[in-house]
């Protein structure tokens, strides 16, 4: 018999919620650094994958309000079992593509879905639930750093993988075994409802949409995670293909987005940690602003070794500060009794964001031969995006 999550002590359910984070994060990563192989092998263009990467950044976005009503009515760990099955199975799907429709199923529909249910949103309102409101900024970034441990752990591993079975679709049905290690893990996510001070228990779903969508701050935060989504996924995409281009080592690619995921475990923990102290919403702003000068300063200087270590190490710091800050001000104004849903619907603006990233990627570099287009825009939109946050309102409703 399954022993509901509350009984199960804090550093158990941290444990396992961190690990399945790193798991769905990880994974999905790999997919930048398998860009080239499968394009190549398979006779498709860039534009092919990246139109399922793409599909997948929408599947994920618009179908995570649901998973996240689904979590929060009848608990996080079915969803979460379930979400492990589909990954290993689009994973699978993928192993075995030989046409276009394939990659689209499989990395755009099935992975789609896998990660919305089991995602951050997911995750970290079970994270939420546990934790006291005066310490839950910290432990929301310390659990979402391990998304970050997957792209240090996983995708070094998946470019070893790649180096050295016999084929890419070998390799990547190793990940997709890897990825069934979820549902065992989602045991521990049961419940997750006991209550804080800010839970609004007598709240309906009806009540909690209506605040959310009059809420202006609200609004503003689906806008920021829109110009998140373009920047991060754009760069966890394209950037592998793109140091090749200009010359760089294939190994290059892995490592910078290896590097990204090592510093981001910092970053997340102290963007966490900075989140219980001070505002919210300016942190967000300076976050967003300073992911605008590392890209501006990366593109205006020659493209060396040294120079993707240093961008690469300053966007890691920058990567995912937005998780825990973003779902802490969603806690903090709307409370936590329907956190999933509220947190799924800002990262539908996310995965939009995600979804223009890495699509227009592709396209641009297909029709003009460079990356640069897509860099100058991710650089205006991060501008724009610290100014949004300032007009949030972050007190509790």
């Amino acid at each position: 018999m399954t022993v509901p999550s509350r009984q199960l002590p804090l550093i158990i359910v941290l444990l396992c919620g961190s690990v399945i984070a790193l798991l769905s994060f990880g994974l999905r990563m790999n997919l930048g650094v398998y860009m080239n192989a499968i394009s190549t092998d398979l006779g498709w263009g860039r534009g092919v994958l990246s139109f399922a990467i793409a599909l997948q950044s929408i599947v994920w976005g618009l179908s995570t309000p649901l998973m996240g009503y689904i979590a929060d009515r009848y608990g996080p760990a079915k969803v979460l079992a379930v979400g492990g099955l589909l990954y290993a199975g689009g994973l699978a799907v993928m192993a075995n593509a030989t046409v276009p429709w394939d990659a689209t199923v499989g990395i755009g529909i099935l992975t789609g879905f896998a990660m919305a249910m089991t995602g951050f949103p997911i995750v970290l309102s079970v994270i939420g639930r546990r934790v006291p409101p005066h310490r839950r900024t910290f432990y929301l970034g310390l659990v979402s750093s391990a998304g970050s441990s997957g792209q240090v752990i996983l995708v070094p591993f998946g470019q070893w993988l790649l180096s050295n079975t016999s084929h890419w679709s070998v390799s990547m049905l190793v990940l997709a075994l890897i990825s069934g290690f979820i549902v065992p893990l989602s045991a521990a996510m049961v419940g997750g409802n006991s209550r804080a001070a800010d839970d609004h228990s007598n709240q309906t779903f009806g009540d909690a949409a209506r605040e959310a969508g009059t809420h202006t701050g609200f609004k503003l935060l689906v806008m920021g995670y829109f110009v998140c989504g373009a920047q991060t996924m754009f760069i966890g995409a394209h950037l592998p293909a793109y140091l090749s281009d200009l010359g760089q080592p294939e190994w290059m690619g892995a490592t910078a987005l290896a590097l990204i995921g090592a510093f981001n475990i910092g970053g997340c923990i102290a963007w966490g940690r900075l989140g219980d102290r001070y505002s919210k919403k300016k942190l967000l702003a300076l976050l967003y602003v300073l992911r605008s000068i590392a890209m501006l300063i990366f593109i205006s200087t020659p493209i060396t070794p040294v120079s993707v270590i240093l961008f690469t190490s300053a966007m890691g710091l920058l990567w995912l500060g937005t998780v825990p800050l973003t779902t802490g001000i969603v806690a903090q104004v709307f409370g936590t009794k329907f956190m999933s849903t509220l947190v799924g619907i800002t990262f539908v603006g996310h995965q939009i964001g995600s979804f223009l990233g890495i699509w227009l990627g592709g396209i641009v570099y297909d029709m003009y031969g460079t990356y640069d287009p897509i860099f100058w825009g991710g650089i205006v939109l991060g501008v724009a995006a610290g100014f949004v946050h300032f007009p949030i309102d972050e007190r509790p409703l």
